[in-house]
């Protein structure tokens, strides 16, 4: 799947509908369409079949009306992903206290399961992120986690970049397993199953004395190659170590 990036659009449009900045006819009928109504169905495509599926035709086929009616509210494709990206990153419920860590851990474990819900934010580069308010909002609750500890403020803004690349970068390995069992109709464990008696027989257990036996052991702890839910919990406890190191320095 190739990657989108967000920010491509009209920017003053973008801004003005990610804000609900738009002239509101006084008279007439009810309109049929709304922009979020638009932008909930976009993401119902999304979720249901990646975003290769999305288009505005597609949209207007689901919502009963011609491609044109669409344009009247959404000038395109561009604008439409930075709604959307916007609009599910309001999602994650924001932390509700305890230490630094718990907060950090809160939000890395929101933003985990925000990526499985909609696994299409995983082909989105936000390079130039969507200025909207859930976007706003949430970056807000992220710096507040880590505010009072000393750090600067680059380094507060450098400490939730690390924690979400890091999420983002695991949840795409996790979608990644996903895919390949639903295109191989395999398992992990049923493929494990068929390559290891070949593997046993190909591979020279002298000459990979070392990956044999932690492979053998990470093997049986996942139950297949890769382990995407350790994965993540051990790299967050080890970004949270460091993170710790750095804080206790400025105090």
């Amino acid at each position: 799947m190739s990657t989108e990036h967000t920010g491509t659009g009209d920017p003053v449009r973008t801004l003005e509908l990610l804000w609900g900045v738009q002239d509101r006819p006084r008279r007439g009928p009810k309109p049929k369409l709304t922009v979020p109504r638009i932008v909930d169905r976009a993401v119902a495509i999304a979720d249901a079949e990646g975003l290769e599926a999305l288009s505005i035709r597609r949209i207007a086929e689901d919502l009963d009306v011609a491609p044109m009616s669409i344009y009247t509210y959404v000038p395109g494709k561009a604008e439409l992903l930075d709604l959307m990206v916007d609009r599910v990153n309001g999602e994650p419920a924001p932390p509700g206290g305890g230490s630094w860590r718990e907060r950090l851990e809160h939000i890395a474990h929101e933003n985990w399961r925000l990526f499985h819900r909609h696994p299409w934010l995983l082909h989105v580069s936000a390079a130039r992120p969507p200025m909207g308010p859930h976007l706003l909002d949430k970056y807000e609750y992220e710096l507040a986690a880590v505010e009072g500890l000393g750090l600067s403020d680059v380094e507060m803004d450098s400490v939730v970049a690390l924690v979400n690349g890091f999420v983002h970068s695991a949840a795409r390995l996790s979608a990644d397993v996903t895919q390949t069992e639903r295109r191989t109709g395999m398992s992990d464990h049923q493929w494990w199953e068929k390559a290891a008696p070949v593997l046993s027989k190909l591979i020279d257990i002298d000459r990979y004395p070392l990956g044999a036996r932690v492979g053998t052991a990470a093997g049986q702890a996942y139950d297949g190659p890769v382990g995407p839910e350790h994965a993540f919990e051990f790299g967050l406890a080890r970004i949270l170590d460091g993170i710790e190191v750095l804080i206790r320095s400025r105090g």
